[in-house]
């Protein structure tokens, strides 16, 4: 099968062209009868009116009385008004209203004699506490419109009057396609070159967030017959398709020819990033969509194509996403063939809403996960600088960053612990963190972007950590150094140590694979400082220029025999069974700006780390030493 080139066709014109051309071939919903108790959140697909009134007789509103009104009339305070058993029923609320009665009186507003009359001091009103015969809802009026979503109140109202079965638009079913020969089904003991398949499980809980019913058909292989033949079977069974993935152009996707036997492609190729590979095909009204095997492309696809045809099927607008303005805590670089989507995480600090970019590569989903918002570079535009501002599409309500402790600096899984720990304690409280290393979280809390810093920078002169760098970056105060842990940093190695590295100048041996920590980080500053002190050239260090963001990322790569060394925290070795050589205890602490100090979060940012519950979960990582934190180091 030959090489077939992408087209790169702009989101807007793919989502606009590939509707109407599904709404020529005749692309609409059917309809379904559903009982009503089993109708919530379903839409009418018509008008839906009363069979009975409601209520369907006259009824007591209260408990009291029943009795004709002209009977009390002339009651007062002074001129009291006997009436005898027998001229009036005694009745509670919804009872029917007994003939010859036309008022009801409160039991409140009545005496209760010995010979069982009644005496009172008002005058009844004629009709006074009844319910009317349709007073609620009239047979034959209209209980709801077409196109209209059922909730609970309608459920009652529409059974009030008398319906029990209602015609809704029928939940379109979305058949997802998983393709593969290294693909296989969930596991916790996947074998290299194993891909587990947990893409149709994303887009089936989106699928099912927006209304829809996914069928997720077995895993096929990559042949082109299996491949076309399953295609066959579900446009047959689903209103939709999702074939997954195979949509890129290399050697062996066999997408676009398999649709191309079954239906029409309309779009092979979005000029969106992550996502660009997408297909947009159907056959008769049955859309096909080719997606990216990668989950972020693929989340991206279906939110951005998927996900309109959905809300056309129901008659509703596409949702109206809530956006707003936010600033880069970093530079972002974007190519100018593509719309891009950048992840980003979110906060505010003080009044303005800051936003950190996430890993962007499409097959990394946590950065989905973390995702707080979405920054949407438009196609012809090289990208936004650090501290410029942007529209951001949020993913989580305004409220809760409010309440978001804004992290920015070094890596430590301490981190995530602090956010579990606060977020438990105070559930309106959340805390995020973003790692740039420890110069980068200094910079940010000088420019007003942080709540909090991470921080364990080493002067190599005096031996002391961090308190230099404050005083050469904030050299008119307004910040606070907070004591956090004390941490044994040192080179994790490979279990058994297979290539007997025994002192830090072992990483510049020939056949040593290193793995280092990015620039700006303490990791990375104390690697250099060892180097100078063991006289070990960079150059000679293979592997000196691979860079990982987090001591959890370097371990993973040692781990899974992709270096055999890197430099990092006793935690991260312990916790992927590394060996570790020692090389110091580092003080990794918290640098918070004047502005977040006194506030409710931070209080409880400090309260955390002074608890106990903190302190056995650090020592459970290990690694870790505890003098006192949450107090104060003086720096000035």
């Amino acid at each position: 099968m030959g090489f077939e080139y992408l087209t790169n066709t702009p989101l807007s014109q793919a989502k606009t062209d590939y509707l109407w051309t599904l709404v020529e071939h005749g692309f609409s919903a059917g309809t379904e009868t559903v009982g009503v108790q089993d109708s919530y959140h379903r839409i009418t697909s018509k008008a839906v009116y009363a069979h009975i009134n409601a209520p369907h007789y006259a009824a007591s509103a209260m408990d009291g009385v029943a009795l004709l009104a002209k009977d009390t009339f002339g009651a007062t305070e002074t001129t009291p008004v006997t009436l005898r058993k027998g001229s009036f029923t005694v009745v509670d609320t919804g009872d029917p209203i007994p003939d010859g009665c036309d008022a009801v009186i409160m039991v409140e507003d009545l005496v209760k004699n010995e010979d069982e009359s009644i005496t009172i001091h008002s005058a009844a009103a004629p009709w006074q506490h009844i319910r009317q015969i349709g007073e609620d809802i009239c047979a034959g009026e209209m209980i709801l419109p077409c196109f209209t979503e059922i909730s609970p109140a309608a459920i009652g109202a529409m059974i009030a009057g008398g319906v029990l079965k209602v015609e809704v638009l029928a939940r379109p079913t979305v058949g997802i396609i998983p393709t593969g020969d290294e693909i296989i089904p969930p596991c916790s003991d996947p074998k290299p070159g194993d891909i587990l398949e947990f893409n149709s499980s994303i887009f089936s809980a989106m699928l099912q967030d927006w209304g829809a019913l996914p069928k997720t058909y077995p895993i096929v292989p990559d042949r082109f017959d299996e491949i076309k033949n399953m295609l066959s079977k579900a446009v047959k069974e689903c209103d939709m398709v999702l074939l997954n993935a195979g949509s890129s152009a290399g050697r062996g996707d066999f997408s676009v020819a398999a649709i191309r036997e079954i239906g029409e492609v309309l779009y092979h190729g979005i000029a969106i990033k992550p996502g660009k590979p997408a297909i947009l095909a159907y056959k008769n009204a049955v859309p096909i969509l080719g997606v990216p095997g990668y989950p972020v492309s693929g989340i991206i696809v279906i939110e951005e194509l998927l996900r309109p045809l959905i809300d056309r099927w129901y008659g509703r607008d596409s949702e109206t996403r809530t956006r707003t303005r936010a600033r880069l805590t970093r530079q972002v670089v974007s190519g100018l063939k593509y719309q891009e989507f950048v992840r980003v995480r979110l906060g505010y600090v003080g009044n303005q809403l800051m936003a950190s970019p996430l890993p962007r590569g499409s097959g990394i989903v946590s950065s989905f996960m973390k995702a707080d918002g979405m920054v949407e570079v438009p196609q012809g535009t090289e990208g936004y600088t650090s501290g410029e501002e942007v529209r951001v599409r949020l993913l989580t309500p305004k409220k809760k960053l409010k309440n978001t402790l804004v992290v920015i600096g070094s890596h430590d899984p301490l981190l995530d612990e602090l956010a579990d720990l606060i977020h438990g304690e105070n559930r309106n409280i959340y805390l995020s963190s973003a790692h740039v290393g420890s110069m980068g979280g200094i910079m940010a809390v000088r420019r007003g972007e942080a709540h909090a810093a991470g921080i364990h920078l080493l002067d190599t002169e005096t031996g002391q950590y961090n308190i230099s760098y404050i005083k050469k970056y904030f050299p008119f105060g307004g910040v606070y150094l907070l004591r956090c842990v004390g941490r044994q940093q040192g080179l994790m190695l490979q279990k058994g140590n297979p290539i007997q590295i025994t002192s830090f100048a072992d990483i510049a041996k020939d056949g040593v694979r290193y793995v280092n920590r990015q620039k700006g980080s303490g990791t990375r500053i104390l690697m250099d400082y060892l180097c100078q002190k063991h006289n070990v050239s960079p150059d000679s260090v293979y592997g000196y220029e691979r860079e990982e963001l987090t001591h959890n990322s370097v371990a993973v790569q040692i781990a899974g025999d992709s270096a055999d060394a890197g430099m990092g925290i006793y935690s991260a070795a312990k916790l992927y069974g590394l060996d570790f050589i020692p090389v110091c205890v580092e003080e990794y602490d918290l640098l918070i700006p004047e502005s977040a100090w006194g506030t409710g979060m931070m209080r409880q940012l400090i309260h955390t780390l002074k608890s106990s519950e903190f302190k056995a979960r650090i020592e459970a990582l290990g690694g870790y030493t505890l003098d006192h934190p949450g107090e104060i180091i003086d720096v000035f």
